[in-house]
């Protein structure tokens, strides 16, 4: 397989240029302690990683104490968490990886069970199903004056980030947490300047996009990223749609962000689920972009081959997530097949708790041998 395009370096803007074409995924670690911090197994597990990519993200970090959303996932709520994010971030870039710190709060999908009175809170009081991670609930709506705190808190974590020195953020919008919460017609059911048309919708997204990029421009330098992972639709009937997604991929491309990361399930094929048109979502939405930002994304790709498909189909950077979980030194290999082994877990640098879930919760395309 020819892997030349995927190492060679890539200009993300005047700044930045990242040593290839891969980013390696965010994927929750499992493997923070218990109050939040960083662990040495996180480290090394994020290190072993970044010399076969371009970038790495990290999974999410949560902004407010009741935005947590895995369980033993990083904390960026507080300023004690600054000495082990330094720690991660110092591992990330000696591997010659740019390292990027995801910033989310789970909204809807928060775990109670770390939360302080479990009080879990969202746009509107909305069930939200169960999922592999998170239980069935229906949570509080957040006041307005909740709402300001949040984006206030987006930008605390992003200052935080650049004091333990990544070289840039990403807001977490996808996976049915708080910020797709708010774009989601399905899940907003407010009134007030938060609801109701697209434009109120949009709003608490661009308001932490604009608070990301206030603190960054203050005390960060011109090269910071700042990327924007996205969700393209929803199965509700009354779900955000892909032309909801698109005004808001329009407004990000105003607001120029650094990247635009689309998290799909295979990256290769997924397309609007309830439409007679089957155009790849990379191709519709890199037609879209039009090379005005670089556009990103994840969805099952386990082989070089699947990779540089996804670049000739329009994505400037490839995320890789299982396979850098199962293979660390990515370009040593041939094929990547998608194996675990708990004998192999030390010479891979892979988290026992990481492992661990994933062999428990079963929503990963792994195999396993003793």
């Amino acid at each position: 397989m020819n892997k030349q395009k995927l190492q060679q370096p890539f200009s993300l803007n005047e700044q930045v240029t990242l040593q290839n074409h891969i980013v390696m995924s965010p994927m929750t670690t499992w493997s923070s302690h218990t109050d939040q911090t960083v662990s040495n197994a996180e480290v090394t597990y994020y290190g072993a990683r970044a010399k076969s990519v371009g970038m790495v993200i990290t999974g999410s970090s949560h902004v407010q104490e009741n935005g947590v959303g895995f369980a033993n996932e990083l904390g960026v709520y507080a300023d004690r968490f600054i000495p082990g994010l330094t720690k991660l971030a110092t591992a990330i870039k000696a591997g010659g990886a740019k390292a990027i710190l995801q910033l989310n709060h789970a909204g809807n999908k928060a775990l109670p069970q770390f939360i302080s009175n479990h009080d879990v809170v969202s746009s509107s009081p909305v069930a939200a199903p169960e999922t592999p991670f998170a239980p069935a609930q229906t949570p509080r709506a957040l006041t307005k004056i909740e709402i300001l705190q949040v984006v206030k808190d987006f930008g605390a974590a992003t200052k935080r980030a650049i004091e333990a020195g990544f070289n840039g953020v990403e807001i977490h919008g996808a996976h049915g947490f708080l910020i797709q919460n708010f774009l989601s017609p399905h899940y907003n059911q407010r009134t007030d300047q938060w609801g109701g048309s697209l434009a109120n919708c949009l709003r608490f997204a661009m308001a932490v996009v604009d608070e990301v990029k206030r603190v960054a421009a203050e005390y960060a330098d011109r090269s910071f990223i700042i990327g924007y992972r996205i969700s393209l639709e929803e199965r509700e009937s009354d779900g955000l749609s892909l032309t909801d997604t698109e005004a808001l991929i329009k407004q990000l491309i105003t607001k120029k962000i650094s990247y635009l990361h689309l998290s799909l399930g295979d990256a290769l094929t997924d397309h609007e689920h309830d439409s007679e048109d089957t155009t790849p979502f990379i191709q519709r939405i890199s037609k879209l972009v039009n090379h005005r930002i670089p556009l990103i994304a994840a969805g099952s790709f386990n082989s070089f081959t699947r990779m540089e498909k996804g670049l000739a189909s329009g994505l400037d950077l490839v995320a890789v997530g299982s396979a850098l979980v199962a293979h660390p030194d990515l370009f040593s290999q041939v094929k990547l097949p998608l194996i675990l082994s708990a004998s192999d877990v030390d010479s891979i640098d892979l988290p026992q708790t990481m492992f661990e879930a994933i062999k428990r919760i079963g929503a990963f395309t792994f195999q396993f041998t003793e």
